[in-house]
């Protein structure tokens, strides 16, 4: 029996109702919370990370930024009733009550910078194993200092900070082993105005090049005209006569991995701490760009040997989390 003209109006009328799945539909909710400014250091590499994944169309983002500890574990209990897959955040001072929202929320996969340990079933951790660039950064630094003194400023004396450090020390005593020390820790995250008079103490205790793991050290070794190194991003564009070498940190393989794992139903507890070295593209020496021609180039041959040889697997940095001391006199 062909269809009359009722039913072909039905027909039509029921497949303009039922409904379509399109791939807006199958993008992964995902939400982060961050106790810091988007633009802090750390935090700007895993927000990096997911607006590109989701500029790529993948995931639909929503983030919160400058959250109070205090209310932490609120924000992580508000994105998981509100239907989010992914929760990704760094819980280092709120692990009890973060890993307290994960067990509440065995369904929802959690990412966060840790210390700790996964935990079983749905909270994975990361941290930022860049030790192997800022080693190299070391190495450069050592090569560049003519006083053969470097200051350092750190935000807290916590393994994340303390590793980079032992590890750009430890390069720096490889091509230079009379250089000295200076290290303070400001004890916060976002302190520009301090980490600065920090670094101008430095400086008038005869450091030429500071480590500037936080914001604001640049500002001051570019005022008083000395060298700067940074760590986890690049400020060279910023700073084009004071930072000659950056550790970079690369938070992509570590996202993209965690996002492929929920979208395919195999997210679990693992630690992806692997993911930022360099190895796996998790890190890198930046490019030094203004400084090419500034840097001796027997110098930049050590570095690049030595950076194969990490990359070949030849030659491992040490990973030491204790609290590093200054060895200036």
């Amino acid at each position: 029996m062909r269809p009359n003209r009722r039913h072909l109006i039905a027909l039509a009328a029921a497949l303009a109702a039922a409904p379509t799945f399109s791939f807006a539909q199958a993008k992964l909710k995902v939400a982060a919370i961050y106790t810091v400014p988007f633009e802090q250091q750390w935090v700007s590499r895993i927000h990096k990370a997911l607006n590109a994944a989701q500029a790529r169309g993948e995931i639909e983002y929503k983030a919160s930024e400058n959250v109070a500890n205090a209310d932490y574990e609120r924000v992580m209990r508000e994105y998981a009733t509100a239907g989010n897959q992914l929760i990704v955040g760094e819980s280092f001072a709120v692990e009890a009550a973060a890993r307290k929202v994960a067990k509440d929320f065995p369904k929802v996969a959690f990412l966060m910078g840790s210390s700790g340990k996964p935990q079983a079933p749905n909270f994975s951790v990361f941290d930022n194993y860049i030790q192997e660039p800022a080693y190299l950064t070391g190495m450069l630094a050592g090569g560049m200092t003519k006083s053969n003194k470097i200051g350092m400023v750190g935000g807290f004396p916590i393994p994340e900070v303390n590793r980079l450090m032992h590890a750009f020390m430890a390069g720096a005593k490889e091509v230079n082993p009379k250089v000295e020390f200076t290290v303070t820790f400001i004890n916060s995250w976002f302190d520009p105005p301090k980490a600065k008079e920090a670094a101008f103490a430095m400086v008038d205790r005869g450091a030429d090049v500071l480590y500037a793991e936080r914001f604001g050290v640049s500002d001051a070794a570019k005022e008083r005209g000395k060298l700067a190194v940074g760590n986890v991003i690049n400020t060279q564009d910023k700073y084009p006569d004071t930072v000659f070498a950056s550790a970079l940190w690369n938070m992509e393989p570590t996202i993209d991995r965690a996002l492929k794992a929920v979208k395919d139903g195999k997210f679990k507890h693992e630690d992806y701490g692997q993911y930022s070295m360099m190895k796996f593209k998790g890190s890198e020496l930046a490019p030094l760009g203004t400084f090419e021609k500034k840097v001796p180039a027997d110098l930049v041959a050590k570095v690049k040997a030595r950076e194969q040889e990490i990359l070949a697997g030849k030659f491992t940095v040490k990973v030491d989390d204790s609290q590093p001391k200054s060895t200036a006199k």
